[in-house]
């Protein structure tokens, strides 16, 4: 297929490892910060590929993973009241509060849907007038503009019966967390492709200057990801760290401008939690008060939950470095897709997920 095909490319993918493996004076590590990554990394075999010379660490790539049980649980607490739909994308309705997910509500008789794209939610509420339809918003900033038209809309239309929990997260101050940990194992960073789609990067210099850490913005396919390890090496190799950007097909230093009026014309940055990692400052979103009267916390007083059920899940570690999925020990035992632990087993994004659906097959493969 155009434009896939090349990127796929078995003989240049051969060139990018040699020229890695020539590049490298000693180990290094690297993150990606993209669960969309993680699992093409793992597809393809590139953590296989650079063992002894790479080392890869997954960051907290899946905003489905990291958003925290307060906001799941408020969102349960709403699904369970009379007259109200709540509506989310697929992966969120799986992931557990402190007490249930909203698919373990759905079973017990909530009206909770699933959506594909945020102006769904003005579908459903011109088609339910009587109820108030309430969107688990959820994502980085690549899904956070359709979400602002969303609301948007939502405000052109004048409609009063729907909200939204906002549970958007930031990538950018949640690698500075990371970066900023004196546990920190993070030689460079892969930069998410998607994300700068819509952002830009020109904010990353900052990391960069302030921590000596290359980053590399990459897209999702072999030769993309192994272009940025690549250029993070040859920066790494050189004493000499910057921003990359070896995603030009896709991002432009600028971002997108339209998207980022949206997106600027709705939220403000805030503080935020994140599930596994705590409050990261300025690492999420909260709505501009003129979109206040769509704010679900608001609008039905919700109450907050601040206590945590996973404990025994080291999702934390994981999507900070510090461990290997399979270096947990309820990895494949306890902690399987159909029996989850914790988000990142549970998210098809999630790191978790991607190495008990690789690794299996490559063992299956060997056998």
């Amino acid at each position: 297929m155009k434009h896939i095909d090349e990127y796929r490319s078995h003989e240049l993918s051969k060139r990018l490892l040699d020229k890695i493996k020539g590049a490298i004076s000693r180990p290094w590590r690297l993150m990606e910060v993209c669960g969309g990554q993680t699992h093409a990394i793992l597809r393809h075999g590139i953590d296989e590929a650079l063992e002894g010379y790479i080392q890869l660490l997954h960051g907290p790539g899946c905003p489905v993973c990291v958003t925290p049980e307060s906001a799941i649980d408020q969102m349960v607490e709403l699904s369970r009241s009379e007259g109200f739909i709540v509506v989310s994308f697929g992966d969120m309705l799986r992931v557990p509060g402190t007490r249930e997910s909203l698919l373990q509500s759905k079973s017990n008789g909530a009206d909770v849907r699933i959506v594909y794209s945020p102006l769904d939610v003005l579908k459903i509420a011109h088609a339910h007038p009587k109820n108030e339809v309430v969107f688990f918003a959820v994502g980085f900033e690549t899904t956070a503009p359709a979400t602002a038209i969303t609301l948007q809309q939502a405000a052109a239309l004048s409609l009063r019966n729907v909200s939204m929990l906002a549970s958007h997260v930031r990538v950018l101050p949640a690698m500075e967390f990371i970066a900023n940990s004196p546990e920190s194992q993070v030689d460079g960073f892969l930069g998410a492709g998607h994300v700068c789609t819509i952002t830009g990067y020109e904010a990353y210099q900052k990391l960069v200057d302030q921590y000596s850490l290359p980053i590399a913005i990459t897209g999702f396919e072999p030769v993309d990801l192994l272009r940025g390890i690549l250029k993070c090496v040859q920066m790494l190799e050189s004493g000499q760290p910057g921003v990359a950007n070896v995603y030009e097909r896709s991002v432009r230093v600028e971002g997108n401008a339209a998207a980022m009026d949206c997106f600027n014309d709705v939220y403000e940055v805030a503080d935020s939690p994140w599930r596994g990692l705590g409050n990261i400052t300025a690492g999420g979103l909260s709505l501009k008060s003129k979109y206040e009267r769509f704010c679900a916390k608001q609008k039905f007083s919700l109450p907050i939950v601040n206590k945590s059920c996973q404990q025994e899940c080291r999702s934390g570690d994981v999507m900070t470095g510090k461990i290997r999925p399979p270096e947990c020990p309820h990895f494949g035992v306890s902690c399987t897709p159909d029996h989850p632990i914790g988000a990142p087993m549970v998210s098809s994004e999630g790191a978790c997920s991607a190495y008990f659906r690789y690794r299996m097959e490559r063992e299956s493969q060997r056998t």
